[in-house]
Parts: structure tokens; C-alpha cells; sequence
């Protein structure tokens, strides 16, 4: 049976985790095995601009960072719990991304 890599990919910590435990939910009721989910290292996102756009004055700067979350998940590719796992609504923020090996 091949394996079901899933990637959860989200700014947002909570999107992640909320459609990780629907994935393993399904997983668990279809009866399939299941590896995860696995966080990925955080990828964080800075950037520096001066405060005053002429830039007369003093040098101040502000400092803005996001922080991008990926999980995954390995199940094994049963027809049924990946049907299921389709039909889960995803959030705009989110980006999900399943291969087959």
C-alpha cells in the first residue's frame, strides 16, 4: 500500500494543528496506519524598515517577523481515509500539500 505524505503549511499555529488532528481523527476511525504529525523547523520571516520615509532624523527602525509552521504527516494511502481527508475545509491561510510514494 503506498504512503500519503501531507504537509500543513500556515502563518497561523492554531489553523495547523486544528486540520492535523481532523487528519489524524479520520486516520484513527478508517483504522489505517499513521506517522505524525511531525513538526517541521519554524521558517521566521524579518524585516527592517526606517520609520521616517524621507529619512531625515533620527535612525529608528521597526522590526516586523512572521513565522511560517509545517507539519507532516505519513499514512498509509487507503482509498477511503484519503477521501475523507479531502473533504476537510481548509482555511484560506492554509496551504496543504499531499504527494504519493
Amino acid at each position: 500500500m503506498p504512503i500519503a505524505r501531507i504537509k500543513i503549511i500556515s502563518a497561523d499555529k492554531k489553523s495547523v494543528t486544528s486540520i492535523s488532528r481532523q487528519i489524524v481523527d479520520i486516520a484513527k476511525t478508517v483504522g489505517v496506519k499513521l506517522k505524525g504529525p511531525i513538526p517541521l523547523p519554524v521558517r521566521k520571516l524579518t524585516i527592517t524598515t526606517r520609520k521616517t520615509p524621507c529619512g531625515d532624523g533620527s535612525h529608528t527602525f521597526e522590526h516586523w517577523s512572521m513565522r511560517i509552521h509545517k507539519w507532516m504527516i505519513e499514512i498509509d494511502g487507503s482509498e477511503q481515509a484519503l477521501r475523507q481527508i479531502m473533504r476537510i475545509p481548509v482555511p484560506d491561510t492554509v496551504q496543504i500539500e499531499m504527494s504519493l510514494g
